[in-house]
């Protein structure tokens, strides 16, 4: 089957022009100006906005949260909420709670979500060390399962393990070694808490090992002006960090403590469906909520009513995220790459999202699927 989308705006995140787009099956195979196609279906997007689609590289599919007590725990993530979020892409994680949760339960969350037309990896592991897995330790997960590509853990926080140096060294190589054999970019997302240390056992290992710094991935890195600091230090010595938009922050203030020569590995995420907290100084647990998944989008929105140019905005969600996870046919509007496209209006809210060739979601309506209460 053959799509066309005609005279839209074209960001791939640079811009391209006004253009149109040609899709077969599930991928892009022409972006020129004046294409016709007459077995196509037409798509005619005057005025409108073509971006790629957006890449979750946090969001707590199976749901999360469980802080306050079982009756906390928040719900799965449905396909309409990630849809109506511009996301086509998203990687699935475990939080505090692995024990009315699991790796089993996630992984099976990600093959329906790929059945449903989105594409979809999850990470092995959860907050706490050592990690729960599906196989029985970390490195066959990452090798061996297509769908996991790296590992989630909490460090500096008070619902961690805290984890030892050596302990965290030899769980980094375990993770490095197992993405080499199942050519994974084999990410450690690191879930910060507010605990002093903040990042400096990664800067041990950096330190102490030949252990490439792209493998660690702090997010939440904007919990704290202290973290916010060593953050800016993991990007001097080649690392990415990821920043949690969740409307709550100050966005624009923190990219603006950000040397633009380091843009291109900064990310953004939701964290979509876990639950935030907040806890006084004895600890006691305050306030519980669950974070949505349009933060990404929104955070993009917000750029760039600010100023910032689109193809600026758009890369923190979009190219900077695929190169992260080694995803080269994603993130990208490109002759050759999966078909996965967000259609924004004037206004710069959601018309139409196509995932892999299938179109999700057309002028503001969900196309019904057999994905529908998933």
């Amino acid at each position: 089957m053959f799509r066309l989308i005609k005279n839209v705006h074209v960001y791939a995140p640079e811009y391209l022009g006004k253009c149109d787009v040609l899709i077969c099956v599930e991928k892009i195979v022409k972006v020129s100006s004046d294409i016709n196609y007459p077995d196509a279906i037409i798509y005619d997007k005057e005025g409108f906005y073509l971006i790629p689609g957006i890449i979750d590289q946090h969001v707590h599919i199976t749901g999360g949260g469980g802080e306050g007590g079982f009756h906390t725990r928040t719900p799965e993530v449905k396909v309409n909420d990630l849809v109506q979020a511009g996301i086509t892409t998203v990687v699935g994680v475990l939080g505090t709670d692995d024990l009315t949760q699991s790796i089993e339960r996630l992984l099976g969350k990600v093959k329906a979500l790929k059945k449903a037309g989105l594409t979809a990896y999850c990470l092995t592991g959860a907050y706490k060390y050592p990690s729960p897995t599906l196989t029985g330790s970390v490195d066959k997960d990452i090798a061996f399962i297509e769908e996991i590509i790296g590992l989630k853990l909490a460090l500096s926080d008070h619902r961690s393990s805290h984890i030892t140096k050596e302990e965290f060294i030899r769980l980094a190589s375990q993770v490095r070694v197992a993405s080499m054999l199942g050519s994974k970019c084999g990410i450690i997302t690191l879930h910060m808490g507010d605990e002093k240390q903040g990042l400096q056992q990664v800067f041990d290992v950096a330190k102490e090992t030949d252990i490439p710094i792209r493998h660690f991935v702090p997010t939440h890195v904007t919990r704290n002006e202290y973290l916010f600091d060593q953050a800016l230090e993991i990007l001097k010595i080649g690392g990415t960090i990821d920043i949690t938009v969740d409307g709550k922050d100050k966005l624009i203030d923190y990219l603006s403590k950000i040397d633009p020569r380091y843009y291109d590995h900064v990310t953004f995420s939701s964290d979509g469906n876990g639950s935030f907290s907040r806890y006084d100084e004895n600890g006691k647990l305050i306030e519980i909520g669950i974070q949505s998944c349009d933060g990404i989008i929104k955070a993009i929105t917000t750029l760039i009513k600010n100023g910032y140019k689109i193809d600026d905005a758009l890369r923190f969600g979009t190219t900077n995220v695929s190169s992260l996870l080694q995803l080269p046919n994603k993130g990208r509007i490109k002759v050759g790459n999966d078909a996965d496209i967000v259609i924004l209006d004037e206004e710069f809210t959601i018309d139409t999202v196509i995932s892999r060739g299938k179109v999700m979601m057309e002028n503001k309506i969900m196309i019904r699927g057999d994905y529908i209460g998933l």
